[in-house]
């Protein structure tokens, strides 16, 4: 018993000495000059709080106007590009990154010509799409400016039966190297959009189409090169949008998947991974580590200084964030945005130099779902998107952050019938117990 006492005693003495010493330190940090004004007179070894130390630490620089991986998204429609009166049956989506061959820009993308708009799943069949990506080929256009576009036509059909896309090819993204062009692609052997069938009518893997020049002709390589994971792995049932860079004399393709459920919900996790090759038709191996972001149903990559940039967007707990993996696998989140672009395919000029100095980008093309603003008449088009994430660049005006949208914006994503019928409820039952 004298034990147990002589024990709790020391104890309680420890304690006690613990909290003055604590109180000592703190007495001692209130003691301190309050943060500086201008950071140059910053002590580098200051105890800052947590948001202090993660503007310095996380972010390229504590300012956004010094954050180069920090812009405003600027958009312009397109000349050249023709879709029917906006009914439904012509859409063009997806576009891959862009590349400058033989005097001009190249970009391909998602096309479909059907005789009727989507229809959905149970009405559709050979010639009537289920959804905006159902039958659909790759076409091409090509443009001196990159405002006012010629299509070319079609760069990839589908394949006869039982290759791989012979339902739909879609969501391509082009690779330069070694002196020929390859196509990556998604490639469907079913209509989407099957009811609760757990996704299995989007499991689509990738494909790939080769050429010599980026006018083709492109020859199919005809088999599966990246394909699903494992029954249990996170991605086993869909391999989307595949994004080919070149980092240290080797390819990688980033790709979506999803985990969880995936149902009408969208229960389904969006996750990407990046899957790694010594040459374009593989064998690719994924990384360890994947997924390496878990965030964004649509992201654009490209070359950032040494390492990539990822502009991730709509889904995830970080979407709507511009992040940056120095080692092309742990990415971080270099400065948050607004308005991003949707699907984009960036003008990247080092995406296949593998200088290890990359500049950035300034433009590419996006798509934009629903354009003519009727959900029964389901089409999307492109358009052109700036910004300034370039290290040459400099435009201060793509770099504000108090950007204010018309007050009809807002408004016009207010509650509906069934938000304002339960918030009448909760009044209703509040003015009672009152």
């Amino acid at each position: 018993m004298r034990t147990l006492l002589v024990l709790f005693i020391s104890l309680l003495l420890f304690s006690c000495q613990n909290e003055v010493k604590e109180q000592e330190e703190i007495s001692v940090d209130h003691t301190e000059k309050g943060f500086p004004l201008f950071l140059k007179n910053l002590d580098p070894n200051r105890k800052l709080s947590s948001a202090m130390e993660r503007s310095f630490k996380h972010y390229e620089a504590p300012r956004l106007l010094d954050n180069e991986l920090y812009s405003n998204f600027l958009y312009t429609e397109l000349e050249g590009f023709d879709y029917n009166d906006g009914d439904g049956t012509i859409t063009r989506r997806d576009p891959s990154k862009i590349i400058f061959e033989n005097g001009k820009y190249y970009v391909w993308y998602t096309y479909r010509n059907t005789p009727t708009k989507p229809m959905g799943y149970e009405k559709c069949n050979d010639t009537i799409p289920s959804k905006d990506w159902d039958l659909c080929d790759i076409w091409y256009a090509t443009s001196k400016d990159g405002f006012t576009w010629k299509e070319q036509g079609l760069a990839i059909p589908r394949p006869e039966k039982p290759h791989p896309g012979w339902r739909s090819v879609s969501t391509t993204d082009v690779l330069k190297w070694q002196g020929k062009y390859y196509l990556y692609y998604q490639a469907f052997s079913a209509p989407s959009g099957k009811p609760s069938d757990g996704g299995a009518s989007d499991k689509c893997p990738v494909a790939m189409s080769y050429a010599d020049s980026p006018d083709g002709p492109w020859k199919p390589l005809n088999k599966v090169v990246i394909d699903f994971g494992a029954e249990d792995e996170w991605d086993n049932r869909v391999i989307h949008d595949p994004y080919p860079l070149i980092h240290d004399g080797k390819i990688y393709v980033y790709y979506k998947s999803g985990l969880g459920e995936r149902d009408a919900n969208r229960k389904h996790w969006d996750c990407w991974g990046v899957a790694i090759a010594e040459s374009p038709e593989g064998p690719y191996k994924k990384h360890p580590l994947n997924p390496v972001m878990n965030s964004g149903h649509e992201t654009i990559l490209f070359p950032y200084k040494e390492g990539v940039a990822a502009i991730v967007t709509t889904d995830g707990i970080e979407h709507y964030t511009i992040q940056y993996a120095k080692d092309w696998v742990n990415f971080e989140i270099a400065s948050v945005g607004k308005m991003l672009p949707v699907a984009a395919g960036p003008y990247s000029p080092d995406a296949f130099e593998d200088s290890g100095d990359a500049d950035g980008i300034t433009w590419g093309l996006s798509h934009f779902i629903n354009a003519g603003n009727d959900w029964s008449k389901m089409y999307s088009k492109l358009a052109r998107f700036d910004c300034d994430l370039s290290r040459k660049t400099n435009d201060p005006s793509m770099k504000k952050s108090n950007l204010l949208y018309p007050n009809d914006l807002y408004f016009k994503y207010g509650l509906n019938k069934a938000q304002r019928e339960r918030i009448d409820k909760e009044n209703k039952a509040t003015l009672n117990e009152d």
